[in-house]
């Protein structure tokens, strides 16, 4: 058995282990048969590892300093299936990101400040950057405090996430088609690429009310299957070829908001529906509303003027709020930051069988 030293963490509505990358193997291909190994996917309950069998708690996070001039930390997310044997690095996760901050801190990655302590990460997933703002009253992270978020119970701390060049993550473009629009199977979707790749769909085009909940939507067989065709032509559209062994593009439905929100929206990993909302869908999603031409603006009559500087997004669990700021000699520039908690729940070692398969 291996014992590698391991912090779990809750990051906003997520939850995994965060390593440091120097107590894991170098090499990927080793990396990951560990990481699948201590997490027990393969198994729908990961009942031999610890991973909490669905896709929002079996995520896991490595962190170590950076070389880069404008970071300070570099982050890398591991998306771990349950039942299959499978990793993605392909895309980031701004949920897990909020744990990020406080761990590089209480790990001496980072110096703490006296009250406030900003930490600049760059996601190596993505090539992005993204600043954290944790509270260090005292010179040591607290997670302690007032602040609720939709989808975990009771408060904590805030961590602030700005997004600093979200737009392109994974293609280089935000609308990588060359189009706000486009038609797959003569339905209307947009495709995004800011902070995460996705496709939005107004609801009512696949038949939906926009409204169901994560487990009524999972059980549609049909509904599921007509999804993923639209995300798998969509992947070749924004040229990341042959998605089907990815999770990127996520496809999303959007309907009118019901609670007084801008908009509401059901979330896909990509084959199951998030029980809340990514913070990086969340980015894409506030930016499609403030674009004039997506499937979401138009769904809101057009964009007003002058343009939104916050949106609320509804999901399931309730609501996040997405702050956004206009650069640029236009505005053309968009930025956006969101406020999440994030929690230590135990640190110590985990263990993990060493893989025959390897070492053989």
């Amino acid at each position: 058995m291996q014992r590698i030293p391991c912090v779990l963490m809750r990051g906003g509505t997520s939850k995994g282990p965060v390593f440091l990358a120097w107590d894991l193997p170098v090499a990927i291909e080793e990396r990951d048969e560990l990481l699948l190994n201590l997490m027990g996917s393969g198994h729908e309950l990961e009942i031999d590892g610890i991973g909490g069998g669905n896709p929002q708690t079996s995520k896991v996070a490595i962190v170590s300093p950076s070389l880069h001039p404008d970071a300070d930390v570099d982050y890398l997310f591991v998306q771990v299936m349950v039942s299959q044997r499978r990793v993605d690095t392909a895309p980031n996760c701004g949920n897990m990101l909020c744990a990020v901050g406080p761990f590089a801190i209480e790990e001496g990655l980072v110096k703490a400040s006296k009250d406030l302590t900003r930490v600049r990460i760059r996601n190596l997933n993505t090539g992005t950057f993204v600043n954290a703002e944790v509270q260090t009253p005292g010179g040591s992270v607290s997670y302690e405090g007032d602040t609720a978020i939709d989808g975990v119970p009771g408060t904590a701390a805030p961590v602030q996430l700005t997004f600093l060049d979200a737009a392109g993550s994974k293609t280089g473009k935000l609308f990588p088609t060359g189009r706000t629009q486009d038609l797959i199977d003569g339905i209307a979707v947009t495709c995004i690429d800011m902070a995460m790749p996705m496709v939005i769909v107004e609801a009512g085009k696949l038949g939906k009310r926009g409204d169901e909940s994560p487990a009524e939507l999972d059980a549609d067989k049909e509904f599921l299957r007509r999804l993923e065709s639209l995300r798998l032509q969509a992947g070749l559209a924004m040229g990341l070829g042959d998605v089907s062994d990815k999770v990127i593009p996520k496809p999303v439905l959007v309907s009118p908001a019901k609670s007084g929100g801008t908009i509401q929206v059901r979330y896909f990993m990509p084959h199951n529906c998030h029980r809340a909302l990514a913070i990086t869908g969340s980015i894409g999603l506030a930016t499609a509303c403030v674009t004039e031409g997506s499937v979401v603006a138009q769904l809101l009559g057009g964009v007003s003027e002058p343009r939104l500087k916050q949106v609320r997004i509804e999901h399931p669990s309730g609501g996040i709020d997405v702050v956004l700021s206009y650069t640029g000699t236009r505005g053309e520039t968009i930025r956006a930051s969101v406020v999440r908690t994030s929690r230590r729940l135990f640190s110590g070692f985990v263990y993990a069988a060493v893989s025959q398969r390897l070492a053989g």
